[in-house]
């Protein structure tokens, strides 16, 4: 036996494709829609904006770090890169070289140097300028890692309540016909589509700089050691 359709079904025009369903969705999925619409252009712009800022840091680094290697002593090396533009390598150097001179050699140590006391005290202030860096190279990043998680559940939750809200359609009309399911149901796959598309490029984007980030402060630590390595070299601690 033939199912009939309700005449007012068939009388409704079908969507032909996605943009369609969304000129016809209900308010919720277009309530989610748009929240994921923000969601997406936020991500895009905090990637181009790390990218970015990932990119000049690492150019800046390159030139810092080739006028300190010219230099033969740390003093010479801090008059030449006291002209460069300002960055994560020369702020720690700087802020090393002006903790350094404000100390004064222990009157108990025979070679004139600074103390064990003082040494540390020297690379504890630069781990913390180390430390303050990283942060600053990592603002973004966690609302990345928020977008990735979030996008997703959104787009799901668009798709129950859009599976919920065409089976109510469905018992409304009394009947069970593929024509009268599948526009609700595709409606409602709008949601998780749209979800995994925002999530997607956030979770490539999160990892790649969270990789950045990460040897961005190995390698700020390493310089520190250099810089506490060369002073011992020249007999200053």
């Amino acid at each position: 036996m033939i199912a009939l359709v309700p005449a007012a079904v068939m009388q409704t025009p079908l969507p032909r494709n996605a943009w369609d369903m969304v000129a016809t969705a209900t308010i919720t999925t277009k309530v989610i829609l748009a929240v994921l619409l923000v969601f997406s252009l936020a991500s895009w712009i905090l990637i181009i904006w790390k990218w970015i800022q990932f990119r000049r840091t690492r150019a800046l680094q390159g030139e810092f770090l080739s006028h300190v290697a010219k230099a033969q002593h740390l003093d010479e090396a801090y008059k030449a890169v006291l002209a460069l533009a300002d960055s994560p390598y020369l702020r720690v150097f700087r802020h090393g070289m002006n903790f350094f001179s404000g100390l004064r050699p222990h009157a108990e140590n025979p070679g004139g140097g600074l103390s064990a006391a003082q040494v540390e005290t020297l690379r504890l202030v630069l781990e913390k300028e180390q430390v303050g860096e990283r942060d600053a190279m990592a603002h973004g990043l966690p609302w990345l890692a928020i977008i990735a998680t979030v996008s997703p559940l959104l787009g799901l939750m668009g798709t129950v309540v859009g599976v919920m809200d065409a089976f109510v359609g469905i018992s409304v009309q009394g009947t069970a016909n593929i024509t009268a399911v599948a526009p609700g149901i595709a409606e409602a796959l709008i949601t998780t589509v749209t979800g995994l598309a925002v999530a997607i490029p956030a979770v490539i984007g999160y990892n790649h700089f969270a990789s950045r980030l990460g040897l961005f402060a190995g390698e700020l630590q390493g310089f520190a050691n250099e810089f506490i390595g060369a002073l011992a070299r020249e007999g200053k601690i």
